[in-house]
């Protein structure tokens, strides 16, 4: 005797769907567009739980267990759910999008088809200065006058290279070569396919302060106008559990502790058996480990034991 089909439901969010098909803005000319999803927070806990129907338990304990599974970093349950999207996004910014490899990406093919006649434009008070402590970060901005002339300069090569494209490409130039001189400002499309696992983890390095402001307004889009519409538990837990916690090292807690004891000595003296302390000409000598518990303190109200030494 076959056993009787078990129906099953497609899970539908309602605040979504309303979204599908839409493309948000994002930069001059970018969007990010939601093609289609799979899944809900109630997958992710019919997951843990191993269990199938609706109605199982209350939606407070649904929120509560959602919360142990991303506070104890449990990955399977959060995997049942995928999300498609179709975005249009800078080149520069899409080299560091694809280092996020558990996904499924088709980008749009140069080799087939005529590269699109958009490129990303920088406005005259957007420039950025090198940061002098992050060889791979920024930090603040020129003066709009100073800026203008750069805004200038890459309107000039934006126009210069698509010429020279179009020109090889009206002479018969393969389309497979004629693209190389493109700037990484052009615009590319791509479909991109990610379970929640990984999209919560993309969200969170590419969310962060450090990550190139382009990308970082591709991922808050993402996290903020569709994640936190299509599984609102999840999100509040991974607000609350990455985007606004702090990790704490092993020294870390230890120095945290004597902080907390009224032994300033004690801090300093474990800070100093960790390597932060150690002194050059100029006073201590710059140590990013140390600079970083700095940070976490300063964001607690906390006094640095050794600040005297900062000077």
């Amino acid at each position: 005797m076959q056993p009787q089909a078990e129906r099953v439901t497609r899970a539908a969010v309602p605040a979504l769907d309303e979204l599908l098909g839409v493309a948000l803005p994002v930069l001059d000319d970018g969007f990010v567009r939601v093609v289609d999803y799979m899944g809900d927070d109630r997958a992710v806990v019919q997951a843990a739980r191993v269990s199938y129907g609706d109605g199982t338990k209350q939606v407070s304990e649904d929120r509560g267990l959602i919360r142990y599974l991303l506070r104890h970093r449990h990955t399977t349950p959060f995997e049942m759910c995928e999300l498609k999207l179709h975005v249009r996004v800078p080149m520069d910014a899409w080299r560091q999008w694809v280092r996020h490899r558990m996904v499924s990406i088709n980008e749009v093919s140069s080799r087939y088809s005529i590269v699109t006649d958009s490129a990303q434009r920088t406005a005259p008070d957007a420039w950025r200065r090198q940061a002098d402590d992050n060889r791979q970060g920024s930090a603040g901005c020129f003066g709009e006058a100073e800026g203008a002339a750069f805004t200038a300069g890459e309107r000039e090569v934006h126009a210069l290279t698509r010429r020279v494209y179009e020109e090889k490409i009206a002479r018969g130039v393969a389309r497979e070569q004629a693209r190389k001189d493109l700037p990484l400002c052009t615009y590319t499309e791509a479909y991109w396919k990610i379970d929640l696992h990984n999209l919560l983890h993309f969200l969170s390095l590419r969310m962060d302060a450090h990550a190139q402001q382009e990308i970082r307004a591709y991922a808050t889009v993402i996290g903020e106008r569709i994640v936190a519409r299509w599984v609102p538990l999840v999100w509040e837990a991974f607000v609350d559990y990455r985007l606004g916690a702090a990790s704490l090292s092993r020294i870390e807690q230890e120095i945290l502790g004597a902080i907390g004891a009224g032994d300033a000595g004690r801090a300093c003296a474990l800070a100093s058996e960790a390597g932060w302390l150690e002194r050059g000409a100029a006073g201590l000598k710059r140590h990013r480990e140390r600079a970083e518990f700095e940070a976490k303190l300063a964001g607690w109200g906390m006094t640095v034991p050794w600040a005297a030494d900062l000077r």
